[in-house]
């Protein structure tokens, strides 16, 4: 069953996951959507991390969806996660997991900004195969199937490669996630020739590179419902991604941070040295 599945979506046939996806966002996401009471939303670690109503009815409603589609498999979510740390440890074991970040950008959807989106990625013994990013506000699906490339809404993307000189325009951690080292390498982006700024959603900002709206992301927290739709997304519109040590980035975790992921590997070695790294 596993095996005839997994095949199925490395064929490039994701309509039941995206259908998954699309009716957990219909269900439990969109009806909320500049709707949610006070006591509907509560703080986690601070208050730029946030946890609504939305996030965790969206999170139960695809780990129910999700695992009858895929037998044996298993969730790893942020909201799941959060009630129990030993959920993460899935990441490293031989299931299948669905990685799932019911509402990326809670901060976005709280305020009533439509820059939200439902992330889905799928992954075997750490090994990215298929990703979904939904924004249900903005009406965009894009897909990314490990070597079948990556569409939006159905057409293919690519991230392509920045125009000689062109200024590097990044989405960057917000100094909330950084750590005394973190701050001093993101340092190293105020330069001529870089234009960094807080990043939103990271979903969304991961989709900006695929279409080649971004040059590159540097974040410097590594979990793996934030990166994994987007990693493989970029990857498969033919960008590329590195830690600042030079090394890929595991989304089983033990990373060097910060790390970016961009339009072309040029330029993903191109911020990562202007991070510090060696």
């Amino acid at each position: 069953m596993i095996e005839d599945f997994l095949e199925h979506v490395l064929g490039g046939r994701t309509t039941d996951v995206e259908e998954a996806v699309r009716k957990a966002a219909a269900a439990e996401i969109m009806p909320r959507f500049r709707q949610l009471a006070a006591h509907e939303v509560l703080e986690k670690s601070g208050p730029h991390d946030l946890v609504t109503v939305a996030d965790r009815a969206a999170e139960a409603h695809l780990t129910a969806s999700l695992t009858a589609l895929l037998p044996g498999s298993v969730v790893v979510g942020e909201e799941a996660v959060a009630e129990d740390p030993a959920v993460y440890e899935a990441l490293r074991g031989d299931a299948p997991v669905w990685i799932v970040d019911p509402v990326d950008g809670t901060r976005q959807f709280v305020n009533g900004d439509p820059a939200f989106c439902t992330l889905v990625a799928l992954a075997v013994r750490g090994e990215l195969l298929a990703s979904w990013t939904f924004a249900p506000a903005l009406e965009e699906m894009a897909i990314a199937v490990r070597g079948h490339g990556a569409t939006l809404n159905g057409r293919p993307i690519r991230s392509g490669s920045p125009a000689p000189g062109e200024v590097l325009e990044l989405a960057t951690s917000h100094p909330d996630y950084t750590t005394p080292d973190q701050k001093r390498a993101l340092l190293g982006l105020q330069v001529d020739g870089a234009a960094p700024r807080p990043c939103g959603s990271a979903g969304l900002e991961y989709l900006a590179v695929a279409r080649g709206a971004l040059s590159g992301t540097v974040f410097s927290w590594e979990y793996a419902w934030d990166h994994a739709a987007g990693l493989l997304l970029v990857a498969e519109a033919g960008g590329a991604q590195t830690t600042i040590a030079g090394e890929p980035f595991r989304i089983t975790g033990g990373n060097a941070l910060p790390f970016t992921a961009a339009r072309d590997a040029a330029t993903a070695e191109r911020i990562r040295r202007l991070l510090g790294g060696a």
